[in-house]
This record gives C-alpha cells, structure tokens and sequence, in this order.
C-alpha cells in the first residue's frame, strides 16, 4: 500500500512514544490510534511497569482507542506503531477491525506482518487490515538499536572484574540481610590507572538535585558505606547528590593482601580516579576526625574538585555490618594499614584537620563538629545548612 501525506506526521507521534518507553525503562516501543485524522489515543510498552506481559505499545494504544470511543471495534481507525508488531498485537488488531496498520521498523523474530509470519495476509481470517510498512524505518530502528547498545554497556560494566592475584573480594552472601540505605543504589568500577584493576564500590542516591550540591562520605578506618546511614538518611534528604565510597580494602571494594600496599598516596589517586569517573565536581567531602589525612591527600590530588570538608562523628554502624566484609584475617589489610595512617590522638587529629582546613581560599571551607554532642544525622543536616550547593574549589598547592 502507498504511503499517505500524514503517514510520517503521525509516525512521529508513535517515536515520541517509544521515547518515553526508553526513559521509563521499557523496550522503546511505541504507538498512536488515529480515527479522522486526529489522535485519539496513543500507547508505549509498559510491561515491566505494570507487571503485564500483554501491555505491548500497540495494546496500550487500542485500549486506549476502545474507551475513548466507546467500542472495542475500531473500524476506520489506523494503527501507526514504531516496530512491526508481533503475534499478539496483531491478534487484536485484527479482533478490533483496524483498518490500517502503519509500522517502521520490522522485527525479524516475532514481527507477525510479515518477517516471521503474515497475520494480515492470511486469506482465511474474516478482516483484513491493510498494512504500510517501513515508515521512517531507519529511524525507528535507531532508536532500539540505541536502547540496546546502553543496555549490553551496562551490562558489561555490571559483570564483576576479575579480581587480582595480589587481592581477595569479599564474597556477596557476607552481606546478605544487609538492606541498601533508602533512596541509594549500589555501583561499581573497575579503576583501571591508579588502581590496576582494583574494583570500587559505592552508594549514591538514586534521585538528586543538581542544583542541591554534592557531598562524598568517607567512612572510617573501621567502616564502609554500610556503615553510614546515620549520615546518608539525611544527606539525601536534602535533595543533593550524595556518594559514599568503599575504600579498596574496606566494605565490597577489593582488598589488597598486603598491608604495606595501603599509602594515603595511592588511595587519595584511587579516589581521584573514582571522582574523574562519576564527574564529581564541587564536592563537599564529609569524613570522620580520622580520616582528615586522606582528605587532604584527596585535596592535593584531585584539585579543583573539592570545594569543603565536614568533619564529623562517624555513625556507629550494628556489629554484623561492621564485619560483614571481613571473613577472616586476610581481608583485614586494609583496617590494619590503617592503624599506621590515621592519626593516634585526638590532638594529632586537630593538627591534621588544621592543615585540612588551610587547603580552602575562606575558612568556611571546613566545618568541624567531631567534638560536638550532637547525634551524627543531626550533625549531617547541620553540614547541609552550612555548604551552600556551589563553592568554590580548594586551590592547588603552591609549588
């Protein structure tokens, strides 16, 4: 059949459909019902939201047609769908008496106008809707090519790395029952310059505010992002972009089995890798007393990046949490180290924390309440009131 002069037009109502399907995380599919020369009705694949094998573009779409109209039977009405569709949509297509079926791109699995089998063209079947194909076809098939590109990417970068002979990795039933802090997915990395291979894990929110700023939550020389919550629960609900970090050696990250591999040098270069690689920028690094030492490393490494520092008390996190990524002695490394590089006594770590704040153009650039009665959360929303969402980064150190 010929196309007509809307064909295109109407097309294009369905691609903006499917586009809607990618952002919704949906195969992107999409569909119109069009009676008159007017849209009364469109549809995109909703499966995976709505729990509904049978909720395909052009399913949507003519259930929509049917309420708006009154009729389950949709003569006169043309169906203009982005994919050719399969046997069930067809089906029903055929069942509601469409008359026209318009599609742009086949589908050589399951495409049932055609490519696998012809439903349409079946002479024994009482309707017969007449069917254009291959309207804006290049472009329709753009569209899940790119979907599926981004989704065997993801893919990809979510299978484990290998984990390095000098290095153990904590097996994934150790934090079973260990629930993900509300409003936080889990992410990985594989830092491929600074760390050789070394995979890195961490927390970050789910939904953020650009315009909220971004804070990065070091744990301490005993913790891991598990641990943390206490600051995470309201950091995130500020709206800002919050980031907690399993040092390598500690929490889901890979553990090094010698303790001398642990240098605030080297992990502040892993964690200015990390930073290059989420495009974290104008951060605000919030860290316990301890840690002071490697925010300042951190500082020095990864310049124009980090625009302040709240010291604060570290949550404290249940027992089970806090071992959970230690099984046995050997991926303890990194705790070990660490009795080596953080600093011994309180007054050692106001000296460092000092030196930290020295690091910042104004003497905003630190908040520290460490010393301070107040519950670690509360201290968290102090933090958020005190850092505006955009600073000014730390300078880099004079030569």
């Amino acid at each position: 059949m010929s196309i007509l002069p809307d064909d295109e037009r109407f097309m294009r109502a369905a691609l903006a459909e499917a586009h809607a399907a990618v952002r919704a995380g949906e195969v992107p599919v999409g569909a119109v019902v069009v009676q008159d020369g007017r849209i009364v009705a469109t549809g995109r694949n909703a499966p995976i939201d709505g729990h509904d094998p049978t909720a395909h573009a052009e399913i949507v779409a003519l259930r929509g047609a049917a309420r708006a109209l009154g009729n389950y039977r949709l003569d006169g009405c043309t169906v203009y769908v982005t994919l050719e569709p399969c046997a069930m949509c067809s089906g029903a297509m055929l069942h509601a008496r469409v008359g026209r079926l318009v599609y742009g791109a086949a589908e050589p699995r399951t495409g049932a106008a055609g490519s696998v089998v012809d439903l349409f063209g079946e002479p024994r079947l009482n309707h017969h809707t007449r069917v254009v194909r291959g309207v804006l076809a290049e472009e329709c098939g753009e569209v899940l090519q790119a979907f599926f590109q981004e989704r065997r990417a993801a893919h990809r970068k979510a299978r484990p790395a290998p984990v390095r002979e000098d290095a153990l990795r904590t097996p994934a039933s150790r934090f079973d029952g260990l629930p993900t802090p509300a409003g936080y997915g889990a992410h990985a990395f594989t830092l491929a310059a600074a760390g050789g291979g070394l995979q890195m894990h961490w927390l970050e929110t789910m939904r953020a505010e650009p315009s909220r700023g971004t804070f990065v939550c070091l744990h301490g020389p005993q913790g891991w992002g598990g641990t943390l919550a206490g600051w995470l629960a309201p950091l995130a609900a500020s709206g800002a972009r919050v980031v907690a970090p399993d040092l390598v050696g500690f929490g889901r990250s890979d553990k090094p089995k010698r303790d001398a591999w642990h240098t605030l040098e080297c992990h502040a270069a892993l964690l200015a890798e990390w930073m290059a690689q989420c495009d974290l920028n104008v951060a605000v690094v919030v860290l316990p007393a301890a840690q002071a030492p490697l925010a300042l490393a951190v500082v020095r490494c990864a310049t124009g990046r980090i625009a302040g520092c709240a010291v604060l008390t570290e949550p404290v996190g249940g027992q089970e949490a806090h071992d959970a990524p230690f099984p046995d002695a050997g991926h303890r490394a990194g705790p070990r180290a660490w009795a080596r590089l953080a600093p011994r006594s309180a007054t050692g770590e106001a000296a460092a924390i000092a030196t930290l704040a020295a690091q910042f153009p104004a003497a905003c650039g630190i908040l520290d309440l460490h010393t301070g009665s107040a519950a670690p959360a509360d201290q968290a929303r102090q933090a958020v009131e005190y850092f505006p969402a955009a600073r000014r980064p730390a300078s880099p150190p004079a030569s």
